[in-house]
């Protein structure tokens, strides 16, 4: 569920292997090569501007999946294959949102990240992942900064950037979100608003902008709302009442977007995590340690989850293999929901 958002995960390359002994041959399409991320800071001071800057202009042209000769695969489905597409993740430098981002860049895909701090630092997991996508992958990432809360002008005109550079925008997965443990007799008006605004308006915001784009270029595309499983129940012994009624927003606005942008091609689906074991949340067991011991015993497979666990479920999504999924949420909760 995220119902504890995650800053820092660890991420596993579990789909570099096949990345790197794969050559998609394409019928009709020379070889794709693309170029990695120099990790250079630009010169300008907007903060529109990319903090790491591909070698290329832009991502090399994808042919259609339907076209892919069966070498292409190479043990993968092609219509898994992120290669060519443009993907944008809101709070993409930390937590489940740069473990999303790796698995993206393994698929192929081009990613633009969103967050709100001035750049990742030094020795962070965002810039292991970003000189991962140079090195390795043979893919980029780039890194802006906005508040999704507070910057709509400014993020509009960062995704309106975005498909200007690379002449199209594919996708978004939209993590950006805030978590507060506060009983309901205690919240403050203006933390419901700073929760709200962040995780329903910030997410809302981010898909306007998004499909604005897909839009005025006549493209289709998939967004991605993180939402969380306790947008459909309530946590016991975890007293979050605003954050489990912001993702149940998150829910039902993934819904309704997808019910007015699917004549244009755009599907809206959400993913509902269970609980995520990161450092942070490890860090809280320490001074609740009973709720290590119980979490676990609320879910069918008696377990907690790791951020590499929703990998698979962002590429499913952004990608081909799901071209006939909308307005639906994915939850990835262990059967905490299913009881």
């Amino acid at each position: 569920m995220a119902a504890i958002v995650p800053r820092i995960s660890r991420a596993t390359p579990s789909l570099s292997s096949l990345a790197r002994a794969t050559r998609r041959v394409v019928s009709g399409c020379a070889i794709a090569l693309r170029a990695g991320v120099a990790p250079l800071k630009t010169s300008s001071a907007s903060s529109s501007q990319p903090r790491y800057l591909s070698s290329q202009s832009s991502p090399p042209s994808q042919c259609d999946v339907a076209q892919a000769s069966p070498s292409s695969a190479k043990g993968i489905l092609p219509e898994f294959d992120l290669n060519g597409k443009v993907i944008i993740i809101s709070g993409g430098a930390q937590g489940l949102g740069v473990v999303q981002a790796e698995a993206l860049l393994e698929a192929g895909a081009t990613v633009h990240v969103l967050d709100r701090q001035s750049e990742p630092p030094v020795g962070s997991i965002y810039q292991k992942v970003a000189q991962r996508a140079r090195d390795e992958l043979g893919t980029s990432i780039f890194y802006h900064q906005v508040d999704v809360r507070t910057g709509v002008d400014n993020l509009n005109s960062i995704v309106e950037e975005i498909a200007a550079k690379h002449g199209r925008i594919d996708g978004l997965i939209a993590a950006a979100g805030i978590q507060q443990e506060t009983p309901a007799l205690e919240y403050t008006a203006s933390d419901a608003d700073r929760m709200l605004g962040v995780n329903v308006t910030g997410v809302l915001m981010t898909a306007q902008a998004v499909a604005r784009q897909m839009t005025r270029l006549g493209s289709t595309g998939s967004l991605v709302l993180i939402a969380s499983m306790s947008g459909s129940v309530a946590n016991r012994g975890l007293i979050c009442p605003v954050y489990n009624a912001s993702k149940a927003a998150v829910i039902q606005l993934g819904r309704n977007l997808a019910m007015e942008w699917g004549i244009k091609g755009i599907r809206v689906n959400t993913i509902s995590p269970g609980y995520i074991v990161t450092e942070m949340v490890q860090k809280l067991f320490n001074e609740f340690p009973e709720r290590e011991t119980e979490w676990p015993k609320q879910n069918m497979l008696n377990a907690l989850s790791k951020p590499e666990d929703y990998r698979g479920a962002a590429v499913f999504l952004l990608s081909d293999a799901s071209r006939f999924m909308t307005g639906a949420d994915l939850r990835i909760d262990g059967g905490h929901a299913a009881w």
